[in-house]
């Protein structure tokens, strides 16, 4: 039986070749900090239902705007919410 000599050769062009002893860790964390980026991370399931980040944003806003409406419906106009009583 041949062994296949090609399947054991590095086949990565040398402009993909990475010098991992020059890396990084956190490079552009403090940026991402300072100029408010948000991360979230969705589940897998929740991941399949979008097709990208703007499907879910739009799907968030219509959530947002949804809620501001209902919110208005089951409020009292003109009342302070009631305070709780704690038993000591």
């Amino acid at each position: 039986m041949k062994s296949k000599a090609s399947a054991d050769k590095d086949t990565m062009r040398a402009e993909y070749d990475f010098d991992y002893s020059k890396a990084v860790r956190g490079k552009y964390f403090q940026r991402m900090i300072k100029e408010g980026t948000n991360l979230v991370l969705l589940e897998p399931d929740v991941a399949k239902a979008f097709r990208d980040s703007a499907a879910v944003n739009d799907a968030l806003r219509s959530l947002l705007r949804l809620s501001e409406t209902t919110r208005r419906l089951t409020s009292r106009p003109g009342r302070a919410p009631r305070k709780r009583i704690v038993a000591d």
